[in-house]
């Protein structure tokens, strides 16, 4: 699937139910100015008809794919250490972060990063994200041959694939990182204003597909919104953002916003990931193979 880069889709009127809130959003048509254009005299019909020319159009091109790096195979296989501490959840940390999952060092302990890493190497490979090293998740990491990439054929942007609630990070067409995430649980909520006392908020908890762009952001430590409390949040759809929580499950389970590890979001500050301007690409279907 190509996704266009240079123009944003054109959204009609939405009201969404963002971590910040309630967000009514309409789309103003822009005005068109008429223009005059001069036109020449027609010129004389030709004395002959031309002889019709004939082009054949080429057959058509395969889609182009996804930019994929190539990771070698383990001679020793990884071994099952469900969340234990040690020396082998070194190298399964090692091996996670050379298939491109993030986490945020490799010292054998089985902290939140790691177990959200393992959570993320399950959701891309299928299997049941339980976030600990199983004999399936072991024997995967093993013979994996493959980084892991988005969907997105070009350029630089942040992914978020609701299908597998998974956050890819790209640039100039290379998946440099992927992230576990949760976003939109889909289901109406009606709750109390965390920051006016007496006014209720009720929505969806949709986060809508389509191609933003990150607008605000909130750089220091934690910001109080209406509907919780929301990590260095980088806003790119009114009221939704990225953002760190301490409650990132293995399904959907947020008010709109994409959620992921108070870590995982200071890395993107820390690297200048995802600046004012930053196309985020919002997707809940994967392309077929």
């Amino acid at each position: 699937m190509v996704i266009a880069l240079l123009a944003l889709a054109t959204l009609g009127p939405v009201t969404l139910a963002g971590c910040g809130g309630v967000v009514s959003s309409t789309a103003e048509a822009a005005a068109v100015t008429p223009s005059t254009i001069a036109l020449s005299p027609p010129s004389p019909p030709p004395t002959t008809v031309p002889a019709p020319v004939i082009t054949i159009p080429p057959a058509a091109l395969p889609p182009p794919e996804p930019l994929r790096i190539a990771a070698t195979p383990l001679d020793v296989p990884l071994v099952a250490v469900g969340t234990q501490d040690g020396e082998e959840t070194k190298r399964i940390q090692q091996r996670l972060l050379d298939l491109g999952f993030w986490l945020q060092s490799v010292n054998g302990d089985y902290g939140v990063t790691t177990s959200q890493a393992v959570m993320a190497f399950q959701k891309y490979m299928g299997l049941p994200a339980t976030a600990e090293v199983d004999e399936a998740t072991a024997s995967l990491l093993t013979v994996a041959d493959m980084r892991a990439n988005g969907t997105a054929t070009g350029g630089t942007l942040i992914e978020v694939d609701k299908d597998r609630q998974l956050l890819f990070i790209i640039r100039d067409a290379m998946t440099t990182w992927t992230i576990n995430v949760s976003t939109g649980s889909g289901i109406p909520f009606k709750e109390r204003d965390k920051t006016e006392w007496g006014k209720w908020i009720q929505g969806d908890a949709q986060t809508p597909d389509g191609i933003f762009l990150v607008d605000r952001e909130r750089e220091k430590g934690w910001h109080g919104g209406d509907l919780g409390d929301i990590y260095r949040p980088k806003f790119f759809n009114g009221g939704i953002a990225l953002h760190g929580s301490y409650e990132i499950p293995n399904y959907p389970a947020s008010h709109g916003c994409v959620r992921m590890s108070t870590a995982a979001m200071d890395m993107i500050w820390k690297d200048g990931i995802a600046p004012i301007g930053m196309t985020v690409w919002v997707h809940s279907s994967t392309p077929p193979a």
